[in-house]
């Protein structure tokens, strides 16, 4: 279980094709904080380190991960957001997001805000995969709230420091994004959709 809220940002150093799965080594700063069967997120995706090595981790993404998250799209020199699993008892400075991403979206649009940014994204709705003014919404492992929301669209809006301790300074139109809706919302889709046809 996470938060949303990025600890930091690792660079892929390596990428090791081995099958169906993807081999990724990180370069980051708390590296050497990690353990062997750790948890941890990436743009959102929760993946087990199975190796850790000085200032370097590898984890291991499954084909059905790859084609879900933009994890598949990865190159060394990547940045990736990172978000280490959180301590029961501590403070939830975010929201509860379980580091299953549900699909991709898209950055449609950015605009500059007077100090801030509104980031427009799109994606593919469908029972449980909703978004509501307010809520809260993952958008690479970012715990954020939904400033605008129509079908299949939502926008948020990004504080400086946001835009520069995550990925979000790279987005522009066009740019995949792993999306994990809201949990709540979620369950209340799956129970609905019996009664809705």
């Amino acid at each position: 279980m996470f938060t949303g809220i990025i600890e930091t940002m690792g660079k892929v150093s390596r990428l090791e094709k081995d099958r169906g799965n993807l081999h990724i080594t990180i370069q980051s700063d708390i590296a050497r904080e990690l353990k062997v069967d750790q948890s941890l997120a990436h743009n959102g995706v929760c993946l087990t380190v199975v190796a850790v090595d000085a200032d370097q981790y590898t984890v291991t993404a499954i084909d059905e991960t790859l084609q879900r998250s933009n994890l598949g799209a990865l190159e060394v020199g990547s940045l990736v957001n990172l978000e280490r699993a959180m301590v029961l008892g501590a403070r939830l400075d975010g929201h509860l997001v379980q580091g299953h991403v549900d699909q991709m979206g898209r950055c449609t649009r950015v605009e500059e805000a007077d100090g801030s940014w509104v980031f427009h994204f799109e994606y593919e709705g469908g029972p449980g995969r909703v978004t509501i003014e307010k809520g809260s919404i993952t958008v690479d492992g970012v715990s954020l709230t939904v400033v605008d929301s129509g079908p299949g669209t939502f926008s948020v809006a990004i504080i400086p420091y946001t835009y520069e301790h995550t990925r979000f300074g790279q987005y522009q139109a066009g740019s995949p994004v792993n999306l994990e809706f809201d949990m709540i919302g979620k369950y209340v889709g799956r129970l609905l959709k019996g009664y809705v046809s």
